[in-house]
């Protein structure tokens, strides 16, 4: 692995982990302390007990170099079992990492600028970005810096080590809201305002207190309207607001969404603005064009002339009409319209899991073409800066490791947390619901069904997004016939873009086993009974909303005696009858 010198600050940061690592071993350290820096260290419990580690290396804004993507590599394979896992805020988890060789592993990505630092824990978490952002024919501002920015602003920043809970921050470059803004704790999104002269200055919205979890909230409107130069001060205001009030003694209600309840919106508007007026003071004051947008820019990337820029964002309707593998990745995993005469194409990892082997191709293949590449919140990987002569040769080589399937933005492309594999949290094997719903589709012929999004999560925290997603599942524990049995609460009807959220609704209570064929009668239908460029929410308010879609499921909620259905007590890959088992929560979502 290529090695170069290590930040000063992280080497601080490892330094510091192995001291303490060391004292904890001995018995100086007190267990509980060690677990709260353990996990601000981005270091996390796995349901397996024991010194099995998780780690998770934050990936601002998802952006990574070859000689990352050879990190992640190596880390699969010296420190865990050969693969990693991209999440849906653009982290990679590596999973039963043991704990003594947590230090060591943190140099070797250090090694290559990454971090686990803040990645878990009440901190700042990694800040995302749209994965398209300098790369997107809609954008009113290219993100990307601004994001770095703020990643840089806050890692290691004092007052955001210690807050009440986690915070989130989000950016997008247009309102179609690819970045997820409106469920963040800050979520940006970049739009413009006109001026008295007719001109256009860009900037910001700036939307606050949105949550997902097991009481979702969508995010509000800060201000119409925040200049470039104040969204560093409104995101560190915002920030301090939430440190001052947030519930320190309940952590079920320390989110910053709960403030919008315990203050009200307006007196939380008044605290942030006030804070903002007064931060010059504060010697973190972080006011006007950061560095890294001045030297980078933020200029939208523009529409190429006389090309119909590719539509993006959930409901993207999606057709495939070829047989043909590369006609069909084309159609569904390219994007178009960029004014520099580049175009974008999707790598496809099933269940966002990838392999050493593949991170190793994935980086040669960024070598070879000049790329970038940044991963997605629904656990994917796109090029960017491509030419059109590049295609062919990035859809031979994907295919070569199997990621060229077309799977952008239709329905084969199922989205989960890691669930009961590893998590404490988490009562059922969503990992596994996700594989049997994707081989479900396939054998029906409904994969390629464009403009569907399924989200899964192994309970009520929604680490897999269920509340967002056309379809989305959440595991519970069921009773039947005296037994316990896996089983997940089905939703309808999820959305996000053009600075709106619908939380899904919920549909019906099914066995685990019987939720890949609810999936796959829900996908059918909407196929066969939506109107050309109708998106699945209109569709299902057009049929009645999610009860009435779910009244031709009831047969489904059916738990057989174990006798005659021995395996609807059984979760997916397990072996053995199913208990609800639950560990300490340390770091949900």
């Amino acid at each position: 692995m290529l090695q170069r010198e290590i930040d000063p600050a992280l080497a601080a940061d490892i330094e510091k982990f192995d001291l303490q690592l060391h004292r904890y071993l001995t018995g100086e350290l007190d267990e509980e302390v060690f677990r709260v820096f353990r996990l601000t260290n981005g270091i996390y419990g796995q349901r397996q007990g024991g010194t099995a580690q998780m780690l998770r290396v934050k990936v601002p804004y998802g952006s990574l170099t070859p000689d990352q993507l050879d990190a992640f590599a190596h880390i699969a394979d010296e420190y865990s079992r050969g693969w990693g896992h991209i999440t849906t805020r653009q982290n990679l988890q590596f999973h039963f990492v043991e704990l003594e060789r947590v230090p060591a592993a943190m140099r070797d990505l250090a090694a290559a600028g990454l971090t686990t630092r803040e990645a878990c824990g009440d901190t700042v978490r990694n800040v995302q970005g749209c994965h398209l952002a300098g790369a997107c024919p809609f954008e009113v501002l290219d993100i990307s810096a601004w994001a770095e920015a703020t990643y840089r602003h806050f890692l290691h920043n004092p007052i955001a080590q210690r807050l009440p809970r986690k915070f989130k921050i989000n950016f997008s470059g247009c309102n179609t809201d690819c970045g997820q803004a409106m469920f963040n704790d800050v979520g940006v999104i970049a739009t413009a305002r006109r001026l008295d002269d007719g001109t256009l200055e860009p900037g910001f919205r700036v939307f606050v207190a949105g949550g997902l979890g097991a009481n979702p909230h969508p995010a509000l409107a800060l201000e119409e309207f925040t200049a470039r130069e104040d969204l560093l001060p409104t995101i560190e205001a915002i920030l301090r607001v939430f440190d001052h009030n947030g519930n320190r003694d309940n952590k079920l209600r320390a989110r910053m969404k709960w403030l919008v309840d315990t203050l009200g919106f307006e007196e939380l508007q008044r605290q942030v603005f006030k804070v903002r007026k007064f931060l010059l003071a504060s010697s973190t004051w972080p006011g006007g064009i950061p560095d890294e947008v001045s030297k980078a820019g933020d200029a939208p990337a523009g529409t190429a002339e006389g090309v119909v820029p590719t539509a993006l964002g959930q409901g993207t309707m999606v057709t495939i009409g070829s047989a043909d593998p590369y006609q069909r990745w084309e159609g569904a995993n390219v994007v178009r319209g960029v004014a520099k005469g580049t175009v974008s194409a999707y790598a496809w990892a099933r269940l966002g899991d990838i392999t050493s082997a593949q991170f190793r191709a994935l980086a040669d293949i960024q070598r070879e073409l000049g790329a970038e590449v940044r991963v997605t919140n629904r656990q994917n990987l796109v090029y960017r800066g491509l030419t059109e002569a590049q295609l062919p040769v990035l859809h031979e080589r994907l295919s070569a490791i199997g990621m060229a399937e077309a799977g952008a933005e239709l329905a084969r492309d199922v989205v989960a947390c890691p669930g009961a594999d590893t998590c404490n949290l988490a009562v059922t094997q969503s990992r596994g619901l996700a594989d049997a719903i994707g081989v479900r589709l396939e054998e029906e012929g409904l994969a390629d069904v464009g403009g569907i999004r399924t989200n899964i999560s192994g309970c009520t925290n929604s680490c897999g997004q269920h509340h967002i997603s056309d379809i989305g599942f959440f595991g519970a524990e069921r009773r039947a016939h005296g037994q316990a049995a896996p089983g997940y609460q089905m939703l309808l009807g999820g959305y996000v873009g053009q600075e709106q959220i619908h939380f899904g609704d919920k549909a019906l209570r099914l066995p685990a086993k019987a939720a890949p064929e609810a999936a796959v009668r829900v996908v059918r239908r909407f196929a066969d009974e939506r109107t050309a460029g109708e998106t699945f929410r209109a569709w299902m308010d057009r049929a009645g909303g999610a009860k009435a879609i779910a009244d031709g499921l009831r047969d489904l909620d059916h738990f057989p005696t174990p006798a005659d259905g021995p395996e609807f007590y059984v979760d997916y890959d397990e072996t053995g009858p199913y208990v609800k088992e639950i560990g300490e929560s340390e770091c949900a979502t």
